[in-house]
């Protein structure tokens, strides 16, 4: 049962990323990397979220493994967030590719810590 929750989740998260990459991406006209970025902040988000509400007892470890292990797993991306960091430095666009791991670790953490507040107050 476990590996089908994971599974399940993927299934959307692997689609809806590249999906809203492709649809972010599109509105900007800039090297940066946007797309990724913006799903990578999202996971975090969702993933702050589903540990607060675990930390409160409102979400339990089935809705972990379709949410965070499922989902986010194949919603976030780590492995594109460094090839196309690194794509920005050999192309000698250095600055975006700093202010990406920058504001990528700072958006994600805050989107982090953001989403356990939010669960807390709304189920505690």
């Amino acid at each position: 049962m476990n590996w089908l929750l994971v599974v399940l989740g993927a299934m959307v998260g692997a689609p809806l990323r590249y999906l809203t990459d492709r649809a972010v991406q599109a509105r900007h006209d800039s090297v940066f990397p946007w797309g990724t970025f913006a799903v990578n902040v999202t996971g975090c988000l969702i993933l702050g979220l589903l540990t607060g509400a675990v930390s409160v007892g409102a979400a339990g470890p089935h809705l972990q493994l379709l949410l965070g292990t499922g989902l986010c797993g194949a919603l976030t991306t780590y492995s594109t967030f460094s090839y196309e960091t690194l794509r920005l430095t050999e192309t000698g666009a250095g600055l975006y590719a700093a202010a990406n791991v920058v504001a990528s670790l700072v958006a994600g953490l805050g989107a982090a810590f953001a989403g356990v507040a939010i669960a807390r107050s709304v189920w505690a």
